[in-house]
């Protein structure tokens, strides 16, 4: 492995090394991936993923939580992680000469972590915290909503944080088999990132993980998309906190026209989006849309805060802000959703977190590192058509709609009458 491009290296167990060359970085980022979020859990297991991940650092075989944090901090290392719906990350940051010793602690946390029963007790507390700081905020419950309306009892409709039960009753136990079922070979990457050298890692990485069980790829089935409206009233809120979704394809399909088309119709201040709602209509203040795509699933999702009072013109537009895109794309929107695009690509490259979270999924997921240069190409090589052709799918698909906050009365029934005068299947 040499050079300054990208490369990944494949252990006889399936652990994959990514390393991103960063010649002139004088600090490095140590990632690992694994391939079990959310998604993969069953339902009397959900939320556990995002348990693990607290639990990590509060004990391995050799050091406890003090001395975890402590030999990352000594050296000035920052230390962070996260739990998706398709996989879930540990990583640190310091300095370049440090990242053996950094993927060294990491894979001690990662693959020894003892769930301490005390420690455990107490964490508990902290993530029912967190689970009521989430059940409190309307607009995280809007995107639970929509996803149980889009995705029904799929896994990936469940939410990361888990649920109160699930929490208040999971066991040190629990936390032992499902790291043993899901922690596996084929279900992890190392990512490197900085002037480091990839055949030293390689050995590092060798030393660390070769004897990890091989184990089978956490495949997920490619959830059915349901759609309809679920509403949910929230005291102390003012607001109706609105998202509206349709089916896209997933990451796997490695297809960028539903990025473009959220960008198209959402991104910066002149979108059809923010011009419409906002600047010539003033019905919102905040709204956005993205295209989520993860693992075996892909959502095209607009999201916006509204008064109830202008809830039924905001719907109203919406609806016809999807359709009418299936009609016409201006050509001048097309070009600035393509130079954005561009634009916040050029900058994740420039971002070794975001770059480096890429390429572990392009690893985990699509089996490959994607040519960057090769992805900015197929974005312009989009025309009007194919952002027509995927409007007219997602307005032909029945919609997915979650309410909360200060929701009126009947709105369930009324939303689908206007969106469905609009033109959208409901």
């Amino acid at each position: 492995m040499s050079g300054t491009a990208p490369a990944m290296h494949v252990l006889a167990n399936g652990v994959r090394l990514v390393v991103l060359p960063k010649p002139e970085a004088q600090t490095c980022q140590v990632s690992i991936f694994i391939r079990c979020g959310s998604g993969h859990e069953r339902r009397s297991r959900n939320g556990i993923g995002h348990v693990i991940e607290h639990m990590a650092f509060k004990g391995t075989a050799t050091r406890d939580a003090r001395r975890i944090n402590l030999d990352a901090e000594r050296l000035g290392a920052e230390v962070n992680a996260h739990t998706d719906k398709d996989h879930t990350a540990f990583h640190m940051r310091g300095l370049a000469a440090h990242a053996p010793l950094l993927l060294r602690m990491l894979a001690d946390i990662v693959l020894g972590a003892t769930f301490p029963a005390g420690e455990f007790e107490q964490e508990r507390d902290v993530l029912l915290h967190e689970f009521t700081e989430d059940a409190d905020d309307p607009m995280s419950t809007a995107f639970k909503l929509f996803d149980r309306a889009a995705w029904g009892l799929h896994p990936l409709a469940q939410p990361v944080i888990g649920t109160r039960a699930n929490i208040e009753r999971f066991s040190r136990d629990d936390l032992v088999d499902h790291v043993a079922q899901h922690y596996t070979g084929a279900n992890l990457v190392v990512a490197v990132a900085g002037p480091t050298d990839a055949d030293t890692l390689l050995r590092d990485t060798e030393a660390a993980f070769g004897a990890m069980a091989t184990g089978a790829p956490n495949l997920l089935q490619p959830p059915a998309w349901g759609g309809g409206v679920r509403t949910r009233s929230m005291a102390g809120s003012s607001q109706t906190h609105l998202v509206l979704g349709f089916p896209v394809p997933p990451m796997q399909a490695d297809d960028p026209t539903a990025s473009l088309a959220a960008a198209l119709l959402g991104e910066g201040m002149s979108s059809p989006l923010m011009d419409q709602l906002r600047e010539r209509r003033g019905l919102v203040y905040y709204a956005a849309c993205s295209a989520d795509l993860v693992d075996s699933g892909g959502q095209f999702v607009i999201e916006a805060s509204t008064g109830p009072e202008q809830l039924d013109d905001c719907l109203d537009a919406l609806a016809g802000l999807v359709t009418a895109q299936a009609s016409a794309i201006a050509p001048i929107d097309l070009e600035r959703a393509k130079n954005q695009m561009r634009v916040r690509r050029l900058r994740g490259l420039e971002k070794t977190g975001r770059r480096l979270e890429e390429a572990a999924l392009d690893a985990l997921l699509l089996g490959r590192l994607r040519d960057r240069a090769e992805a900015l190409a197929r974005i312009d090589a989009l025309d009007a058509d194919a952002l027509r052709t995927l409007f007219g799918r997602m307005a032909a698909s029945t919609a997915a709609l979650a309410a909360t906050g200060r929701v009126p009365r009947a709105t369930s029934d009324n939303a689908r009458r206007r969106l469905a005068a609009q033109g959208l299947a409901v």
